[in-house]
């Protein structure tokens, strides 16, 4: 983690952990093992059940012993960055003055490799706390293309992983995310606008429209996060990466026809060609 008495600059030591440098001055209030304990059974519940909202979500947490109440279920809800299919949370609700664009995807046939990328935010628990992870996916090889760690929902660690996706595999036509702030602040859609990239978002409520994404957070909630106990951001940045490594050139989909997604991207004969061009 960042030592704040270290000789290497905050600065520094944010990018050799590859965390963005705005999160690393926020200094969380400690959260009780209770809440955290809370928060990890939320959402494997959420994973389990995606149509509960708080009130099922209540019911299911005192059938198992915990004495919570529906306000604060709702709390936790927003804290974690769930919702129910038919229902957003504050979490993924543009802030004020921010542009909403129109979700691009509908009946649309996705072909090739760089046609749509997607990006999305989730909770990743630890040991002791808990941080986010942003990803940026393919939509066609289910391909992770770059990938960020946070203890902060800001939009620093999202604006770099798309900077470094940009960098190493060129731009896509249409770039979709929900209508979370960190995704329509100006200096996110700025990038994409600057790469002449069509933008599209999810509509209210409409969980199906970014569904590649959500498969890929279950996928490696059961195959790797829950299966850890990530004592400090550094280790959980080693332990997922090692995952995604895994993921993308290793780890066969039957959607792929049992290809991996490094497969599914690299090898398709219009990608060929336009690396070669």
């Amino acid at each position: 983690m960042i030592d704040r008495n270290h000789d290497l600059s905050i600065s520094r030591q944010a990018k050799v952990l590859s965390l963005s440098r705005s999160s690393v001055y926020y200094r969380p209030r400690p959260v009780s093992a209770e809440t955290l304990k809370l928060m990890r059974r939320l959402d494997e519940l959420h994973l389990e059940h995606p149509f509960a909202g708080s009130r099922m979500l209540q019911q299911l947490l005192k059938a198992e012993g915990f004495d919570i109440g529906r306000r604060r279920v709702r709390s936790l809800m927003k804290r974690v960055g769930i919702e129910a299919i038919y229902r957003r949370p504050n979490t993924s609700k543009p802030a004020v003055g921010h542009k909403i664009y129109p979700y691009l995807l509908r009946d649309v046939e996705v072909l090739r490799p760089n046609q749509v990328w997607a990006i999305d935010i989730s909770y990743i628990p630890m040991a002791k706390g808990f941080i986010y992870l942003v990803a940026i996916i393919d939509w066609y090889s289910r391909r992770v293309l770059s990938w960020r760690l946070s203890i902060t929902m800001e939009a620093d660690f999202c604006i770099e992983a798309l900077e470094e996706a940009l960098a190493k595999h060129g731009k896509p036509e249409i770039f979709n995310s929900d209508q979370g702030s960190q995704f329509t602040s100006i200096d996110f859609t700025d990038v994409l606008k600057r790469e002449d990239i069509k933008i599209s978002m999810d509509g209210k409520g409409a969980w199906r429209d970014n569904i590649f994404i959500e498969r890929f957070w279950r996928t490696i909630k059961y195959e790797e996060v829950y299966l850890k106990a990530y004592a400090n951001v550094p280790e959980a940045r080693q332990s997922i990466g090692q995952y995604i490594t895994f993921y993308n050139l290793k780890r066969p989909h039957s959607s792929l026809d049992w290809n991996t997604p490094d497969q599914a991207y690299c090898n398709h004969p219009q990608h060929i060609n336009q690396a070669a061009a």
